[in-house]
């Protein structure tokens, strides 16, 4: 009778959603971002117009940090990521493309766009870097998982709100339900009136008018379970949790949590950073190189936060020189460092050596 409005659908909170994703995705893209991309020929580190494109201004627009959040970003979210290379030796990542795919032949990306440019022509795939996460049931996990925990957040949401709404009742004093239409208008602008200044500040004061007559029947002192805030934390937690699993993130790292650190950054290393790298590189390595470049020593190494640290590794890296395992310049290599001429040498301390092959003289009898 009054036009009153149904509430919308607890479920529509979509900003659990978006909370779930970035916090997920935009944790990954900034680890990613700290990378560095080495160009190398053989055991040396050049530094030309590609390298300055990878890890400085891949573009115009942006910087190499920024360039490559973004690439990990749609590459999550989107499941693939195009990169294109202009004339002029940019990289851009493209905004919408079209995909076309051939048994025997290389696909091809057509309709190209990069923010309101539209490219003209073709693309094949050996012209393009194009990076596929593999992971395209993460959308539709996501909005199924958001169902369950938007409708139940939504819910928790509502009650948490009405626990300390005001209630009131507004009477009529003659008429009953014979109400002419100016009564009903004088009726539903005194109740708007009475709801928009407990809206506004919660205080106000209600005047008496002749004929209606209101009465509140809730003030509002009831405070609401104390537990209640807890358990709505508790659900936007484990949706971002669940979202972390699935993209491979542990938890605890997504939270700050300080509890076994050690082991959760491995193994966020191990099972989401190394997989990443390995297929970046892999891609950049097909596009930017020719098979005979490649075999000659010519590649790109992503060297970033799973750049093992050396001070805590020392009595490994010892170990690995001194029993001639490994050359020192090999070791740097394991552990993210460039190489320094002469020392592609195996080194063998006494201890190693066989006694009756024994070359080393101690000097306790010169």
């Amino acid at each position: 009778m009054l036009d009153l409005d149904l509430l919308g659908d607890p479920a529509s909170r979509s900003y659990l959603k978006r909370i779930a994703i970035d916090t997920n995705i935009n944790f990954l893209a900034r680890t990613f971002s700290q990378s560095e991309f080495w160009v190398k020929d053989g055991n040396k580190n050049v530094k030309n117009t590609l390298f300055y494109k990878l890890n400085v201004r891949p573009n115009t627009d942006s910087s190499a940090t920024d360039f490559w959040q973004k690439v990990i970003y749609r590459l999550v979210y989107d499941n693939e990521v195009l990169i294109i290379k202009t004339d002029n030796d940019d990289l851009v990542i493209a905004d919408d493309f079209q995909r076309e795919e051939y048994a025997l032949y290389p696909d091809a990306f057509s309709n190209v766009i990069v923010k309101d440019y539209e490219f003209k022509r073709t693309f094949k795939m050996d012209e393009v870097i194009y990076l596929n996460y593999n992971n395209d049931k993460l959308q539709r996990f996501v909005n199924s998982l958001f169902g369950d925990y938007g409708e139940l957040f939504g819910r928790m949401m509502d009650s948490e709100l009405r626990s300390n709404q005001i209630r009131g009742v507004l009477r009529v004093k003659q008429g009953g339900g014979k109400l002419d239409r100016e009564s009903m208008s004088r009726l539903q602008k005194y109740a708007d009136k009475i709801y928009q200044s407990f809206t506004k500040s919660g205080v106000a004061i209600v005047p008496e008018v002749p004929g209606f007559e209101y009465e509140e029947i809730n003030k509002g002192g009831t405070s609401s379970d104390s537990s209640d805030s807890t358990k709505i934390n508790n659900i936007k937690k484990a949706f971002v949790d669940d979202v972390a699993k699935m993209i491979g993130i542990p938890p605890a790292l997504i939270h700050g949590d300080m509890a076994d650190l050690e082991n959760a950054m491995d193994a966020y290393l191990k099972f989401c950073i190394n997989p990443l790298v390995k297929k970046i590189e892999n891609e950049l390595n097909n596009k930017l190189f020719s098979e005979k470049d490649f075999l000659s020593g010519k590649k790109i190494k992503v060297v970033g936060i799973n750049k093992q640290d050396p001070v805590q590794n020392a009595e490994k890296i010892d170990k690995l020189i001194s029993s001639n395992f490994a050359q020192i310049n090999e070791v740097r290599d394991l552990f993210g460092f460039e190489h320094i001429d002469g020392l592609d040498v195996f080194l063998r301390t006494k201890n190693y050596e066989q006694d009756e092959q024994s070359s080393s003289k101690g000097g306790d009898n010169e």
